[in-house]
């Protein structure tokens, strides 16, 4: 499609703004809102979570599409196999997810489909037998079988709250949708003490990052340790373009740039896409996961309790097995799923080294 012309920005921003029942007056604030639209034959219903954000050259919009029914028919069949897991972190992670009781933390940035694979998580244990309760902001994706609570702030239903209650509903796994205050995680790691198997996402770069971060919310260390199953950190990569993917060699430079022995990868294979009408030019169509899994053995578990340094905790896990995020995307890369470019944008180059 054309760009727009500049003469129809104001027109479009209020008709957006009329249809997600905002302000059109108001041009100084930020607005947050949502509509939905009928769409094709036969008709069915999208949704629109609309944010608008004032700018020097007038406002902005961002508008963010959910197609929660062919979601929800993709979602019946949602597993972690197509989550994008490596064989061994699958095992271990299918491991983690049966256990009866614990946490299990799922880390990364906005938008990196932390929810994506806790819902694949959920639906592969589920069963008529336990009762499963999750609390959201928003529920974006219904399960069948499995109780969701949406957060409304405005109401005072917060995370805390919410967890609260659903305690008292007697639940045998838990999700939380994202942990934001000392509260919410004090609750969490109370309910994986006590006999709940919790799932839950946090923001931070990578899994050691994490125990920082939940340590400076003032948590009990012993308790949240105690608690933990696991802690897995992902991204989202794009991949490359079946029909107009093709073969392309680095020169030296190229690869000592991006941290990797010329020796090793001069006589890797890597795949790019040219670009074609299938990928809109992009060269790529569709996107997977990249992840890294902390196993907390006992040894992992001793040095975070002593405040070891965490390129001591890194190297500990390394020694254990662990494979880093960059080593994730490497793999991705070799086998041509993804490219090298697209790898350095998500993940430091540093990690290789």
């Amino acid at each position: 499609m054309k760009p727009i012309s500049r003469d129809h920005q104001s027109t479009i921003i209020s008709r957006i703004k009329v249809m997600s029942e905002l302000d059109i007056a108001e041009r100084r604030v930020p607005q947050d809102g949502r509509f939905r639209v009928r769409y094709g034959d036969p008709p069915r219903f999208i949704d629109f979570r609309v944010s608008i954000m004032p700018s020097i050259h007038g406002e902005d919009a961002v508008l963010r599409v959910l197609d929660k029914e062919s979601m929800s028919e993709k979602f019946r069949k949602l597993t972690l196999d197509v989550v994008g897991f490596a064989d061994d972190d699958l095992k271990k992670f299918r491991r983690y997810i049966a256990e009866p009781y614990g946490m299990v933390l799922v880390t990364g940035p906005t938008g990196s489909g932390k929810t994506t694979t806790l819902y694949a998580a959920l639906n592969e244990i589920k069963s008529d037998e336990d009762k499963l309760v999750t609390i959201e902001d928003p529920v974006e994706y219904q399960i069948r079988g499995v109780t969701q609570i949406p957060v409304n702030e405005k109401k005072g239903l917060t995370f805390a709250r919410g967890l609260r209650s659903i305690l008292r509903h007697d639940p045998d796994k838990i999700m939380v949708g994202e942990i934001r205050d000392t509260e919410t995680a004090q609750i969490a790691i109370q309910s994986a003490l006590t006999g709940h198997l919790v799932f839950t996402t946090v923001h931070a770069n990578n899994v050691v990052d994490v125990l920082g971060r939940f340590l400076n919310m003032g948590v009990d260390p012993y308790n949240f340790i105690s608690a933990l199953n696991c802690i897995l950190a992902q991204r989202l990569v794009r991949v490359v373009c079946e029909s107009c993917a093709k073969e392309v060699h680095y020169d030296r430079q190229t690869l000592l740039d991006s941290g990797l022995d010329p020796a090793v990868w001069q006589s890797v294979v890597f795949r790019e896409g040219e670009g074609c009408i299938e990928c809109s030019g992009t060269g790529f169509k569709g996107r997977t996961a990249i992840h890294e899994l902390l196993d907390l053995s006992d040894s992992v578990r001793e040095m975070i309790l002593a405040k070891k340094p965490t390129s001591e905790i890194r190297r500990a896990a390394r020694d254990e097995g662990m494979r880093f995020l960059r080593e994730s995307a490497l793999d991705k890369v070799k086998a041509g799923t993804t490219t090298l470019k697209e790898i350095n944008k998500v993940t430091f180059i540093e990690t290789t080294r």
